[in-house]
């Protein structure tokens, strides 16, 4: 079958899925508020290349953007937000359609990578980024869920 990485397209299908998440987004009166700062010019590029790492791609994120460390810290310290997430999972959802990528099985493994990564990785700091474990690797998600 391949990787989830292949059958989501590659990195072209991850950059498609990526703007049509970040226009959901922008879109969303709760979710805005995370890029009410601002953001990357290449965020849409830089998060497809995170996700085709953790989905068994190139380690083009670690080689060119940073670690996991580095990606919980942006995450971190925003306390907990709850809706928002659900919400933000919500435009992941749809992004799937947007992109072409809601087949089955991978609209269900790639929706519940996000999910994981939504509510159990990126929200494992609320109180402070400072707690954020130096060196860590991007986690691994395959067709069975995380690799551990």
């Amino acid at each position: 079958m391949g990787s989830v990485y292949e059958a989501a397209g590659g990195d072209e299908g991850l950059v498609r899925l990526a703007e049509a998440w970040h226009r959901r987004v922008l879109e969303d009166d709760v979710v805005s508020h995370a890029f009410s700062h601002g953001f990357h010019p290449q965020h849409s590029l830089r998060l497809a290349a995170y996700w085709g790492e953790a989905l068994g791609g190139p380690r083009t994120y670690s080689t060119t953007y940073g670690d996991q460390s580095s990606v919980l810290r942006l995450h971190s310290g925003n306390g907990l937000h709850e809706e928002m997430d659900l919400r933000a999972i919500a435009c992941f959802d749809a992004a799937l359609q947007d992109a072409g990528l809601a087949w089955e099985p991978l609209g269900r493994v790639l929706h519940d990578y996000f999910a994981w990564a939504t509510l159990a990785s990126m929200s494992r700091y609320p109180d402070s980024a400072d707690r954020v474990p130096e060196g860590l690797p991007v986690p691994q998600w395959s067709w069975d869920g995380l690799r551990e």
